[in-house]
């Protein structure tokens, strides 16, 4: 008995390590042509995306009251900080882009174009303490100076933002 391997089959479905049968629609065997996002489009991004975070907070006002603010001010501080994190970290972990980043059509993904994972955005977003220092004047230089234009968060999450 004489057993022949095609060789073009294998290649096909073995590309650099990665098991290449069952492929959905975010993941492609194709490299990925990425056009990193500059500071720009970023900062619009934020700025959508700090405008809704301010909606809610100032519903959530509304609704328990203004006297919540003034009795607690640390603990408020903490809840709106949490939320933040939480809100970046959730819509880029689960589908890549904030409201922000749909509205600008940007996405973040990591440094190989596929789709980051909740741990990663989280680590990109926790480090917005450092990057957003001065007015975001960390993140912007860091932009500035690299060549896939990555802030800290993105350098140490291995994620760039990229056209969606």
């Amino acid at each position: 008995m004489q057993m022949s391997i095609d060789l073009n089959k294998i290649e096909y479905i073995f590309i650099e390590g990665r098991d290449m049968t069952n492929l959905d629609q975010t993941d492609s065997a194709a490299p990925v042509r990425m056009e990193y996002q500059g500071i720009g489009i970023r900062f619009v991004s934020l700025v959508i995306d700090s405008l809704i975070i301010s909606a809610i907070f100032g519903a959530l006002a509304t609704v328990f009251g203004v006297g919540m603010m003034r009795h607690g001010s640390w603990s408020v501080g903490l809840l709106s900080f949490a939320f933040y994190i939480a809100y970046y970290t959730y819509l880029e972990g689960t589908k890549g882009q904030t409201i922000g980043k749909m509205i600008t059509k940007i996405k973040v993904v990591r440094e190989d174009g596929t789709p980051i994972d909740m741990e990663q955005a989280f680590k990109r977003n926790i480090l917005r303490v450092i990057d957003g220092l001065f007015a975001y004047l960390i993140g912007a230089i860091l932009i500035w100076r690299s060549d896939k234009q990555q802030r800290l968060g993105d350098s140490v999450a291995k994620t760039v933002v990229i056209k969606a």
